[in-house]
């Protein structure tokens, strides 16, 4: 079971069960479908940032109908099972291989099948459309609309679903992610970036048209706010927003007058703070680990390698005090 640590509750009380998930959700009806003594109902649940990561088993078979969600996106992967998915016109018999992504503005009818335990990543509504936002360069003239089934066979989506199980596994260790702002945000950022690029939707040929380059003046004053602010969780609709560009200018303008993304550049410079954070460093104190963690370096094989080819050592070495960990 997943996020068996962060347990909200278990119980086969119908109205105990409704009354405890809408809390984390929004106010909805549940009925059972089908034999009632099958329901044993557990909700795991926990807050990352402004995404929330969920595991909720009904046990028994159950008809709900939160309506419209309004305020959120859900994408909703059974871990088993089947469970049948209505939002608005559109409606998808949602499986393990087959993610379900309704709307917020979209009516939302499902039956979930008895053994249908599902991972929910809840991202708010605002989140998803300011960032779509900041990518356009321009304020949305209607809610975003994704198309319902999220393929999960793909290969963006595969990596769309590595990242969200990299947020369970680590929301289930006391020492994890949880304590790392930054490194939360750097991953919500990516899950909501693929999801507006990749993901069909209403806006999806717009976001994706080709665009003119940012000029170098603003690719300056970019790359100034990153140094800035690279302590944040920033993100490349955050830089662009700040610069007063659409991210697709943006991105062109770094491509074309520095060879690499705003993003590449961003992580540049964090590698920076942490081979200056690792020289000062009392190795008794601080750990390469915990030091690259703050800085959102979070996959430590990855780091590794470009940090020592960035700096010809690996990162342990600065911060013993290797011969090049002054340069």
């Amino acid at each position: 079971m997943l996020l068996s640590n962060r347990a909200v509750f278990a119980s086969s009380d119908l109205d105990e069960v409704r009354g405890e998930v809408a809390k984390v959700f929004c106010p909805h009806r549940l009925d059972l479908a089908g034999d009632a003594g099958l329901l044993s109902a557990r909700f795991n649940s926990v807050q990352l940032g402004s995404v929330r990561v969920s595991y909720l088993d009904y046990g028994a078979d159950v008809h709900i109908e939160p309506g419209d969600l309004d305020t959120f996106f859900l994408v909703m992967i059974p871990l088993a099972g089947r469970s049948l998915i209505r939002a608005g016109d559109k409606e998808i018999v949602s499986s393990p291989s087959l993610a379900a992504l309704p709307s917020p503005t979209r009516h939302l009818d499902m039956r979930w099948a008895a053994g249908c335990p599902q991972l929910l990543v809840k991202f708010e509504r605002s989140a998803i459309e300011r960032s779509l936002e900041q990518m356009l360069g321009e304020q949305l003239d209607g809610p975003v609309v994704f198309d319902l089934g999220i393929d999960l066979t793909t290969g963006w989506t595969r990596s769309w679903r590595d990242m969200a199980d990299l947020l369970v596994r680590e929301a289930e260790r006391d020492d994890g992610l949880a304590g790392h702002p930054l490194a939360v945000a750097h991953l919500e950022n990516a899950l909501i970036t693929l999801l507006l690029t990749m993901q069909p939707s209403n806006y999806l040929e717009r976001l994706t048209a080709p665009r003119p380059a940012a000029l170098p003046k603003v690719v300056r004053r970019a790359m100034e706010f990153i140094e800035g602010h690279a302590h944040l969780p920033v993100s490349t609709t955050d830089i662009a927003g700040a610069v007063a560009v659409s991210s697709r200018s943006l991105q062109e303008g770094f491509r074309a007058h520095l060879g690499m993304s705003p993003m590449a550049h961003l992580r540049r410079v964090r590698l920076a703070r942490v081979h200056d954070e690792l020289r000062t460093a009392d190795p008794a104190r601080a750990t390469v680990t915990t030091v690259a963690a703050r800085w959102g370096f979070l996959h430590q094989g990855r780091f590794a390698a470009q940090y020592r080819e960035r700096y010809g050592q690996p990162p342990s070495e600065t911060l013993r005090g290797g011969p090049a960990s002054g340069g």
